[in-house]
């Protein structure tokens, strides 16, 4: 199957799960969004989304988006996208390893990485996908001690080398890919 039928079967599925997938970063405005997107770096959307009331009351007045420490360009991408609807598929490390896992893309970057995803998805589609993403893997496609063959995304669209393969046994392996055994081998270990 090719990536770019791979995308549209993809994106089908988020759509039927994700038609509107709201913001999880709770805002009033550009500027708390952009100050959200920051602390989501650092930390759950979960915990931002309960710090947050107590920064902003403390501190309302936005500083000019160049002087802020940390605005890379995922964040800037973020904030373009969901506060001003400016074309932009932010991609993080989570959508780096399902657009990998799901053979969307081979980048060993995010940068290469937004480039592919941004060739298979329609431009004015980049802002729901990149949030139908986030909350997929959440929900259905954890990095670590993920069954593919039960996903309803990695069970064909991943890679078959990798299909077979299923999830690592639990406390091994954390964060590191799980590679088969070498022909030949007693395993890992032995």
């Amino acid at each position: 199957m090719k990536r770019a039928e791979k995308a549209e079967r993809i994106a089908k599925i988020l759509d039927r799960l994700y038609p509107e997938p709201p913001i999880p970063l709770a805002h009033e405005d550009p500027f708390t969004l952009l100050v959200s997107v920051v602390l989501s770096a650092q930390c759950t959307d979960a915990r931002v989304n309960q710090v947050t009331p107590a920064l902003f009351a403390a501190a309302p007045t936005p500083a000019e988006l160049e002087a802020l420490p940390g605005v890379g360009h995922k964040t800037a991408s973020v904030v373009m996208v969901q506060a001003f609807g400016e074309a932009a598929f932010p991609v993080d490390t989570h959508i780096h390893r399902l657009a990998a896992r799901w053979g969307l893309s081979t980048g060993r970057n995010v940068v290469q990485t937004e480039r592919d995803l941004k060739k298979l998805f329609p431009e004015k589609d980049w802002g729901r996908v990149h949030l139908q993403m986030i909350y997929f893997g959440r929900e259905h496609c954890p990095a670590l001690r993920h069954d593919l063959g039960s996903c309803a995304i990695c069970s064909w669209a991943a890679p078959k080398r990798r299909r077979g393969r299923g999830a690592p046994p639990a406390g091994r392996n954390r964060g590191i890919p799980y590679p088969p055994p070498e022909p030949g081998s007693a395993g890992r270990n032995g």
